[in-house]
């Protein structure tokens, strides 16, 4: 398999709330001059693409509509993750997935010139979350072609893909199957990249050893291209690593302490590997999940996945990335 690809970047995600198994992690509000502070220490001379979410439901739309234009004022529309939440209670799901797509339409027409991609959804095969929607197939292939027929439209540069998560016990079972059998030729023809979401050493029931990573990056990376081959989408379109990660503090499963210098190891390991990667699978951009703690104070992993703390002070990792931001962009 040789593959061309057309430039690896990488981007971060900057914020503070974090999913977890067992609902948010939040903490500390977001103070928005030290995040473009730290995001342009991180850069330097490179480029940077902050990715930030707006999660779709009918009570929700004003709020999203809202936080868009937070983002915007402070510089962090760059990727944007256009997630599909819950209307399952609606009583005429044709009319809420035409809401949906009019969500979707409405972020490209109001933000489109900020935008370097549209993601539709981001984990549509996490089988509890966007996963558990009856109409996430729907969702997902008309989401991509409004996107994809509003930014043509506009004759903007944003490129428009869709999310994904490696095969596991928590995905959907068939799932690409039955995407399959959704797909037709227009949404195929309208995704630029896959987005794929994955963490090593994180959800493991033991510790995967640094020797490992390069294997375990590599499968993960070879099963999502079989899948994609299998939808009808050729090796032109990018795969994008669209949230990996590697948290300090406490595992609350295994009681494992994760101190900050091992974060910086392991990211570098996994980003590496990527890296070397890149042209066999065709994978453009790296994103790290993410710049901060959600709440410092929380000995849990899952408030600590930052590269620094919730007062914006330095983990090791932090200038690790830095350094691989530098040296790996192309």
């Amino acid at each position: 398999m040789d593959m061309t690809a057309t430039g690896f970047t990488f981007g971060i995600y900057p914020l503070r709330v974090a999913g977890t198994p067992f609902g948010v992690a939040d903490g500390p509000a977001d103070d928005y001059a030290r995040i473009r502070s730290a995001l342009s220490d991180l850069a330097g001379v490179s480029s940077l693409t902050p990715r930030t979410y707006l999660i779709y439901t009918p009570s929700w739309e004003e709020r999203m509509l809202d936080n868009a234009e937070v983002y915007a004022d402070n510089g962090l529309l760059g990727d944007v993750v256009i997630g599909c939440g819950d209307w399952t209670d609606a009583v005429e799901q044709e009319l809420e997935l035409e809401r949906w797509v009019d969500f979707v339409r409405t972020i490209v027409r109001r933000h489109g010139e900020r935008l370097s991609s549209v993601q539709i959804t981001n984990e549509p095969n996490l089988s509890f979350m966007e996963g558990s929607k009856a109409y996430i197939y729907d969702a997902l292939v008309r989401g991509v072609v409004a996107a994809k027929h509003e930014v043509t439209k506009l004759g903007l540069s944003a490129q428009v893909g869709f999310g994904s998560v490696p095969d596991s016990q928590v995905a959907v079972p068939g799932y690409w199957d039955t995407l399959q059998n959704a797909a037709r030729p227009e949404f195929l023809a309208a995704v630029d990249f896959v987005g794929h979401n994955f963490y090593v050493d994180v959800f493991e029931d033991g510790p995967v050893a640094l020797q490992e990573i390069p294997e375990t990056v590599e499968g993960i990376l070879s099963a999502l291209r079989t899948h994609l081959t299998g939808l009808g989408l050729p090796s032109s379109v990018a795969i994008r690593v669209t949230e990996n990660g590697w948290p300090t503090g406490t595992n609350q499963y295994s009681g494992r302490v994760r101190s900050p210098e091992e974060q910086a190891t392991v990211l570098e390991a996994v980003i590496r590997t990527v890296y070397d990667l890149r042209v066999e699978y065709n994978v453009s951009r790296y994103v790290l999940f993410g710049l901060r703690d959600a709440d410092s104070g929380e000995s849990d992993i899952f408030h600590q996945y930052g590269i620094v703390r919730d007062d914006y002070t330095p983990k090791p990792a932090f200038t690790t990335y830095q350094r691989l931001i530098q040296q790996l962009s192309d």
